[in-house]
């Protein structure tokens, strides 16, 4: 098992959720792929969005609907600062993850999160769990609770 993946294990387990992480056959680096293995809407993907702060030099976490798009102004104003792009070295640096497989929780340092309102529509979303094969179905509700994500407009 890979270290991303049981940090992703850990955290669920450490915040009392008792989540099942399925790795799929193919790959669920996007909302798509994952909509496909899982069965669900894409919109029921919740995707991994990073940018970092260009005042502060943090990442940010954007949970956002697999259908939806973060809108740079939206998502600047919400974190009270600039953002850029985070690269691939970053978000691996600070998070741990590797793109694709980014997942709300088990990151190598606290990460600042927001969490977009339309997930809330779901009875269950789906998550990356640490790699580009495995995800988790968690309760919206409980993966904001899990994250301690603000719910926020930021789509565009």
């Amino acid at each position: 098992m890979s270290k991303s993946l049981k940090r992703v294990r850990a955290a669920l387990e450490a915040s009392g959720e008792a989540v099942e992480i399925l790795e799929m056959p193919g790959s669920t680096r996007t909302a798509a792929e994952a909509a496909e293995a899982a069965g669900c809407l894409v919109d029921q993907i919740a995707k991994s969005i990073i940018f970092r702060g260009i005042q502060s030099d943090e990442i940010f976490l954007f949970l956002t609907a697999g259908g939806n798009r973060v809108d740079p102004e939206r998502a600047a104003g919400v974190a009270g600062q600039s953002l850029g792009k985070a690269d691939a070295a970053l978000i691996r640096a600070e998070t741990g993850f590797a793109i694709g497989g980014v997942a709300p929780v088990g990151h190598l340092k606290p990460v600042q999160c927001y969490f977009d309102p339309r997930l809330s529509d779901f009875d269950q979303i789906w998550a990356a769990a640490g790699t580009p094969r495995h995800i988790f179905a968690i309760a919206p509700q409980d993966l904001l609770r899990v994250t301690g994500a603000e719910i926020a407009d930021f789509t565009g």
